[in-house]
């Protein structure tokens, strides 16, 4: 089998690493603001999950609903269809744009909630206005998301790379500038942090979007758009696919963020120690889907092209390279477990429950790898809907009854959370390489009886 898979090694890798590097610049920005929020104090770092969790539903409802365009590009890529290219780059960045609109109306609505969550009044004071202004990055958010996924579901995954890069120096520097009123700034706190990711997002949606509209290489796909307003039927198929991976994703990032709700309960340095171990877990995690997005590249511009056995050969590489990388990450979780907390806080309490808490994502390191490259896999077949059905089953029914009975029922805390998603995370994982092998198997073609003899 590795034999067979050698061909593959290559063009996966390529088309990986620069998604790799654009999704992990994602998290960065998460993981430069909880740093320097954790400068602040425990209460600050509690604060930026508590919005953190809040918010991340919808955010993770609009990134889901942008990617229903990679397996549709890669598709009409390989049979080499410039007027469906032209129609669905049209389609998806009015979808992103009318999605970026609508989440960004929602998150203005969560602050209002956040009572209804029994998390502590200090920490609750502290991430209402964050919230607020954090959920008005999800416009531009989502018309990077609409640019972007239609670039990578032609293959192009390094300009992403780039921007993401980019916009993470300037979120970065920002942050310094913001939070701590250095270089002659005001000095806002953890408001810096989220008017920072604001303004980054704002640049790499026009960044992004002037290379698709610009770019030389893109210019026979810009010559067969004849409307600038989106087409109907188009519209239809990038939601009926895009909207499935949305409550997919939705129904993953929902049960960690109840989770942190749940934990939340417990107090201020376990929601803390909670955000420092989930923002390291969630650096591998996008890393893991950079490997999914280019098995959804792969897969469907093989399957479109109708090579249906090269297909499975491409989607049995991610999986190997997903299972090595996220091992690999899980090994350096335990060692570094007790070392790598104190990078967000000196907190003796944090730092300790975030070290157990390290060890138990080491664990689910390989588990959360192997899912989100079948998710990947599947979508390039266009299978979407049965994967939602599976991790509503899952997450919801499975991981945070049995997180909830281990933390509260036997009062292991924060770890016995954590346990319930592991389990929920292994459960999926399992389910869908099945599914995956079996929508790839070859087609059973039943023996021809011999004739009877007369």
């Amino acid at each position: 089998m590795l034999e067979k898979l050698r061909p593959h090694w290559r063009p996966t890798m390529l088309l990986a690493y620069p998604v790799v590097l654009s999704q992990v610049g994602h998290i960065l920005v998460g993981f430069v603001d909880s740093v320097l929020v954790g400068k602040l104090g425990t209460v600050p770092l509690a604060a930026v999950s508590l919005g953190v969790n809040s918010v991340n539903v919808i955010m993770i409802l609009g990134i889901g609903l942008s990617m229903g365009s990679v397996p549709l590009v890669a598709a009409a890529d390989g049979r080499r269809d410039s007027v469906d290219l032209a129609r669905l780059l049209v389609s998806s960045v009015w979808l992103s744009a009318l999605a970026g609109l609508a989440l960004a109306g929602l998150g203005q609505l969560v602050p209002t909630l956040l009572h209804f969550l029994g998390q502590p009044p200090e920490v609750q004071a502290l991430a209402a206005p964050w919230v607020r202004v954090i959920s008005w990055s999800f416009l531009p958010l989502m018309l990077f998301q609409g640019f972007r996924e239609f670039a990578e579901g032609l293959g192009l995954t390094r300009q992403a790379m780039w921007l993401s890069i980019g916009a993470n120096v300037v979120n970065a520097a920002l942050c310094y500038a913001l939070i701590f009123g250095n270089w002659g700034a005001p000095a806002l706190g953890m408001m810096g942090a989220a008017w920072a990711t604001l303004i980054s997002r704002w640049l790499m949606a026009l960044l992004m979007g002037a290379y698709v509209l610009l770019a030389p290489r893109l210019a026979g796909v810009r010559a067969a758009i004849q409307n600038w307003l989106p087409d109907g039927p188009t519209l239809l198929r990038l939601f009926d696919l895009g909207a499935p991976i949305g409550v997919q994703m939705a129904f993953e990032v929902g049960a960690f963020a109840l989770a942190a709700i749940m934990i939340g309960w417990l107090g201020a340095v376990p929601l803390a120690a909670h955000q420092v171990a989930i923002n390291l877990a969630s650096m591998t995690y996008m890393a893991a889907s950079g490997i999914a997005a280019a098995a959804t590249i792969r897969v469907g511009r093989l399957s479109g092209a109708g090579s249906r056995a090269e297909a499975r050969l491409a989607g049995a590489a991610a999986y190997v390279l997903g299972f090595a990388f996220m091992g690999s990450m899980g090994l350096l979780f335990i060692v570094f477990r007790h070392h790598a907390p104190l990078l967000y806080s000196h907190d003796p309490a944090v730092v300790a429950q975030a070290g157990t808490l390290l060890l138990i994502a080491a664990l689910f390191q390989v588990s959360d790898g192997l899912q989100v490259v079948g998710l990947g896999a599947l979508r390039g077949l266009g299978d979407v809907k049965v994967p939602s059905v599976v991790a509503l089953l899952a997450y919801w029914a499975v991981a945070l009854p049995l997180g909830y009975w281990l933390g509260f029922g036997l009062r292991l805390g924060a770890p016995g959370v954590w346990t319930g998603l592991l389990v929920g995370l292994s459960i999926v994982a399992v389910v869908l390489i099945v599914r995956f092998r079996r929508e790839t198997a070859p087609e059973y073609v039943a023996p021809v009886p011999a004739p009877e003899l007369v």
